[in-house]
């Protein structure tokens, strides 16, 4: 792992868990935008999405139907 990574884990380590939140939602669409381009990023990135929602206790079927419900409705990223 590069040193740059590192101090960013470690800085955004630091941050409370509001401020977490708040960095999630506004680096990720950018982040994701990029790193999505690649076609063998996401099958590495979907894992760790999945058992984030397993460890929350969230019923996979639960996001499924509230995606669909979502449908188009959802901003798209960088359209906020």
């Amino acid at each position: 792992m590069s040193e740059a990574v590192q101090s960013l884990i470690s800085a955004v380590s630091e941050l409370s868990a509001e401020e977490k939140k708040d960095f999630i939602l506004k680096a990720l669409p950018e982040l994701g935008r990029e790193a999505v381009a690649d076609p063998a990023f996401l099958p590495q990135l979907l894992p760790i999405f999945l058992g984030l929602i397993r460890e929350s206790g969230f019923d996979l079927s639960q996001l499924l139907q509230l995606a669909n419900m979502l449908g188009g409705t959802a901003p798209a990223p960088g359209r906020d």
